[in-house]
């Protein structure tokens, strides 16, 4: 109630009296008085804002350019065309891209997985209805009769 009586007759008062004995208005005031700080300390806080906000870009930075090496990474294993925004990424963070640790390991699983998949093993694992144990055993008992015969000969 005293609100609506303020606002109400406080204008008409002001425009009466002509405005003697009048605050500076909240928009004149400095930044640094307005959050209660001198203007070194306003100054200090700028600045230490600025130094945050640095950091943070470079971090982000960082990160981008970690991404984009995995994505180049993936495109020279699956033969893709290589983005020019990824190369630019790495070229802007500099030597300093490394990939994460866990992503180093997935990638290295990646590549034991492809080796076994290239190997005569793993093309016969790929064929459906053949029983790997099996095929090893059979491997092994024709390697030990081999052995056996080779060591009657004798002309070895």
């Amino acid at each position: 109630m005293a609100f609506m009586v303020k606002h109400v007759v406080g204008g008409q008062l002001k425009n009466l009296t002509g405005g003697l004995g009048e605050e500076k208005p909240e928009a004149e005031k400095t930044d640094a008085a307005a959050q209660g700080m001198t203007q070194e300390e306003f100054e200090q806080y700028q600045q230490q804002l600025e130094e945050e906000k640095q950091e943070r870009e470079a971090n982000f930075a960082q990160k981008k350019a970690e991404r984009a090496t995995v994505r180049s990474h993936f495109r020279d294993k699956y033969r893709l065309p290589k983005n020019e925004t990824d190369e630019t990424q790495i070229q802007q963070a500099g030597d300093d891209v490394v990939l994460p640790t866990e992503l180093a390991k997935m990638i290295a699983e990646d590549g034991q997985e492809e080796a076994s998949k290239q190997s005569v093993f793993g093309h016969l694992s790929n064929i459906q209805n053949v029983d790997m144990d099996q095929l090893k055993d059979k491997a092994q008992a024709t390697l030990e009769d081999l052995k056996k015969q080779t060591e009657n000969c004798s002309l070895m």
